[in-house]
């Protein structure tokens, strides 16, 4: 009988013994099968993250930022214990403890998941195992990736220190709101700096990374902070945070950028204009746009700020002025719904929607409200409403008429209901008296006809001022140096330059006569402006009065060759037709050219190359 039952045990131990050693030559198959071509993750020992590219300008002050994943990179000695706690606490509480998976984690995961009956379940992935999925692998769901995850994560383990690895994870994942690491997140968030960050805020962060698009502090802010008071609670269990600093950061509310607690980074920044985005251009061609949006270059622009705005100030003056003389009303072309209307709340919040300039100095956005028999009354974007509201008064409108369909005007205005109708974005600017005190609104609209400024140092070629049109926002077609334009008379200087470099003289007689041109396509008889012939006259004074006469004939007689030649030395063109008519600045070019090739004139002759730029420096310096 002893026997017997021993022989029983026996068999079992044997069947025991042996599915044990199946079971582990089968997982030894699986692992060695997987095993086999995975990525190398040794790569990730040198990987360099995509970081933010910075414009600053001459004086040092940051005034653009270029990036496709907005990342700050921060070394793992940099951050801050508190926030290395927030994301072990919430996605790895025994990292310092595995070798690259959490045998404790998965057992207690599925504990959980059967105790609550699916109510509540949790990803068992460790800090490493998440790395390898983002730097390596898919995001796909699968047993096959799971299992190659577990490979790489315990052969990462091998290579990489445990705080390489954290740094490597804090500085990659994403967070929402095109923030990947933590220094851009919290940047996104809080506006602050990762020693900045309180425990309630470090806690929100690492509870963003299961579900960085579904927990925004404003549009689902209950499950934001239950989710934040989870991390919390995790940091205080796991000794990150004592009682009395779990207890107070518990009960804080969440006060974010989102929610209009504090000021956005990009709020403190000028807004977007030309002259960077000229910059991004430029070096986009000469870097490429990987290294310019990924590089996290560092940029000293030639930018001067005052110079800048005033610029732009002066090319918007010129062009409304003679958008104005046109007298034509065509407004934004944007009308917000009736029910948009029904409250201060509701037309805010439309308003503030739309997608209008907001970057013009000294206009705001604004919807007609109300339409009465001479005014009309508005509400203005950033400006408080008061007992007697605001008004365009009927005398603001009495310039100009209402384009209608089919390029019809409507009869002059005399009252602001013959330009507007209630619903209608505006833009309008706040008129003052000499002692700078508010007499009224004034309606505005972004002129149909555009223009372009440049200022350039003459000496060294340092751009300081650019601007490529009314308002970026309204259109970011850079005119000065995208546009190909007809120079013009402004182009007769190259002409008579290349005269007197070929042995004439401001004495030399031309004759001012008329002048026929056989272009092959029938004749070209060009005249001057005053539609007058002087006879024969010095050649100073055909450029002293542009003489388009003097100038066509002073060419033919030098030769277009010579022309050309000198206008391309000088960089008007790469290669100028030669053509009698270009000698009138018929041929297109740019602003930008032109520019740099007026400056040869005031600085001797020195052929300068103009530069938005004064520095570039990679992210090691």
């Amino acid at each position: 009988m002893l026997r017997f039952i021993v022989s029983i045990f026996g068999g079992i131990f044997s069947v025991m013994t042996n599915g044990a050693i199946v079971a582990a030559l089968g997982v030894g198959a699986v692992f060695y099968m997987y095993g086999r071509d995975l990525p190398n993750h040794e790569q990730l020992a040198q990987y360099v993250p995509p970081t933010i590219s910075r414009i600053y300008s001459a004086e040092g002050r940051i005034i653009d930022e270029f990036s496709q994943e907005r990342r700050l990179f921060t070394p793992i000695e940099d951050v801050p214990e508190l926030v290395k706690g927030a994301f072990i606490s919430a996605e790895d509480k025994n990292f310092y403890e595995h070798a690259g998976f959490d045998a404790r984690g998965i057992v207690a995961a599925a504990v959980e998941a059967v105790q609550t009956r699916g109510a509540r379940v949790r990803g068992a992935s460790t800090i490493p195992q998440q790395g390898v999925k983002n730097f390596l692998l898919s995001s796909d769901r699968s047993a096959e990736r799971k299992i190659k995850e577990l490979i790489l994560s315990v052969r990462l383990e091998d290579t990489l220190s445990k705080d390489k690895i954290l740094e490597l994870y804090l500085n990659e994942i994403f967070l929402g709101q095109n923030s990947y690491g933590v220094t851009a997140a919290a940047q996104t968030y809080f506006n602050k700096t990762l020693s900045e960050l309180t425990p309630q805020e470090a806690a929100y962060l690492g509870a963003l990374p299961q579900r960085p698009g579904n927990l925004h502090p404003v549009r689902q802010k209950d499950e934001a902070i239950a989710r934040r008071n989870f991390v919390l609670r995790e940091m205080f269990e796991n000794g990150y945070l004592d009682r009395a600093a779990y207890d107070a950061a518990r009960e804080a509310p969440l006060l974010t950028v989102q929610g209009g607690d504090y000021e956005g980074f990009r709020q403190q920044l000028p807004p977007r204009d030309y002259f960077t985005d000229e910059i991004r251009r430029q070096l986009s061609r000469d870097f490429g746009e990987g290294q310019f949006f990924g590089g996290g270059l560092t940029v000293r622009a030639t930018f001067d700020p005052k110079m800048q705005n005033e610029a732009a100030r002066a090319l918007r003056r010129q062009l409304e002025a003679y958008d104005r003389e046109q007298g034509v009303w065509r407004g934004t072309g944007i009308t917000l719904p009736a029910e948009a209307l029904t409250s201060e709340e509701a037309w805010r919040a439309a308003l503030a929607a739309t997608d209008v300039p907001r970057d013009i100095d000294g206009w705001f956005p604004a919807v007609v409200l109300e339409v009465g028999e001479s005014a009309a009354r508005i509400g203005v974007e950033g400006v408080a409403e008061d007992e007697d509201g605001h008004f365009i008064p009927a005398n603001d409108v009495t310039w100009a008429r209402k384009a209608l369909e089919d390029d019809r005007l409507g009869p002059q205005a005399s009252r602001a209901g013959d330009l507007v109708e209630r619903g209608d974005v505006v833009h309008v600017r706040p008129i003052v008296n000499d002692a700078g005190e508010f007499v009224r609104w004034s309606l505005r609209q972004v002129p149909e006809v555009q223009g372009a400024f440049m200022a350039m140092d003459v000496n060294t070629g340092r751009v300081i001022a650019i601007q490529g049109g009314f308002s970026y926002q309204h259109s970011v077609f850079n005119r000065a140096t995208q546009a190909t334009r007809q120079p013009g008379s402004s182009f007769k200087p190259f002409v008579y330059a290349a005269a007197l470099d070929s042995g004439f003289s401001p004495a030399t007689i031309l004759i001012d006569a008329p002048i026929e041109v056989d272009t092959g396509d029938g004749l070209w008889r060009p005249r001057n402006a005053s539609n007058r012939f002087y006879g024969p006259t010095p050649l100073r004074t055909g450029i002293e009065q542009s003489r388009n006469l003097m100038t066509v004939r002073l060419a033919e007689e030098l030769g277009m060759d010579a022309v050309a030649s000198y206008a391309e030395r000088f960089g008007v063109y790469d290669r100028m037709g030669r053509f009698l008519a270009n000698s009138l600045g018929s041929e297109e070019t740019t602003l930008y050219r032109m520019v740099a090739a007026f400056a040869m004139f005031a600085n001797g002759g020195q052929r300068l190359e103009p530069t938005l730029v004064d520095r570039v420096q990679d992210r090691w310096g």
